[in-house]
């Protein structure tokens, strides 16, 4: 039993209130950070997928994450809501930390985490449901009820995710009618609906075509004011037009990370060089 003077790290998930209307935060250098992983070490059975991961990822910016495939870049990713957790056999050491809680302290409610830690995945997943549910289906999960709240939330979130001019007039229509570039907005749409502080996208826009592509660069651009975005992509191109930061990833380690345009245009590691100039990857 600790001694009762003794202060306990706090392990409440419950973000803090944000004013989404401020002004435009700092610069991304000068912001604190919000996620961090210290002498992170992951592994699925007897294989070791990642090593020895330091990173700290400032708050309401754009941190893209790059590497050949099977880099450990997409694992890394989801270490930041334990996703990774549905997985048997994984496990790790080291701290992943979110506002300075180890999120795999078993004190901590992995439902609230994954509440603040939103997830986009590669392909567009909406449920096979209208589009006004999609979008309401996380509130609906955590007890809300109130039609005209749902309604309020379902409009915020598809304006947010610069959808809402496209779908207002067919909101009760099947999500799976709308494009590919729709459904992934609608998903970062749903996303969104349960008022996260971060934002994971894995190859958000690897599946689509490059009008549908720009617009969600676009919204990734748009969104950082608020929230915090790591970003997992193949397209070195995509990385440099959307992050602030970019990490490096070969072989499951962290090769390099810093500002996006100075790791492509001076990059400190060799390794990093040959890669963005297309020698390997």
């Amino acid at each position: 039993m600790p001694d009762s003077m003794t202060t306990e790290p706090q392990f409440s998930l419950t973000p803090p209130t944000v004013n989404r209307s401020e002004n435009a935060p700092a610069p991304a250098t000068q912001r604190k950070a919000k996620l961090e992983a210290r002498r992170l070490n992951f592994f699925y059975g007897e294989n070791q997928a990642l090593f020895d991961i330091s990173m700290q990822i400032p708050e309401r910016a754009v941190t893209a994450l790059i590497g050949p495939s099977g880099c450990g870049k997409s694992t890394f990713l989801r270490t930041f809501n334990r996703m990774n957790d549905i997985i048997e056999g994984t496990r790790h050491t080291g701290e992943v930390l979110l506002e300075g809680t180890n999120i795999y302290d078993p004190r901590v409610d992995v439902v609230a985490l994954r509440k603040r830690v939103g997830m986009v995945f590669q392909k567009s997943t909406p449920f096979p449901k209208s589009i006004f549910d999609n979008v309401a289906y996380g509130p609906r999960v955590a007890g809300v009820r109130d039609r005209a709240k749902l309604a309020e939330t379902v409009e915020s979130c598809l304006l947010r995710a610069a959808l809402w001019d496209e779908v207002k007039d067919r909101l009760h229509d099947s999500a799976m009618a709308l494009s590919g570039g729709q459904q992934q907005r609608l998903c970062i749409a749903r996303a969104l609906a349960t008022e996260p502080d971060v934002l994971l996208m894995d190859e958000p826009a690897s599946a689509l075509d490059p009008a549908s592509t720009a617009r969600v660069e676009d919204l990734i651009f748009d969104l950082k004011s608020n929230y915090t975005i790591v970003i997992v992509t193949h397209n070195m191109q995509q990385a440099a037009r959307v992050s602030d930061h970019t990490g490096f990833f070969y072989q499951g380690n962290l090769v390099e990370f810093g500002g996006t345009q100075a790791l492509f245009t001076k990059p400190r590691e060799k390794q990093t060089e040959d890669y963005i100039t297309g020698r390997f990857g």
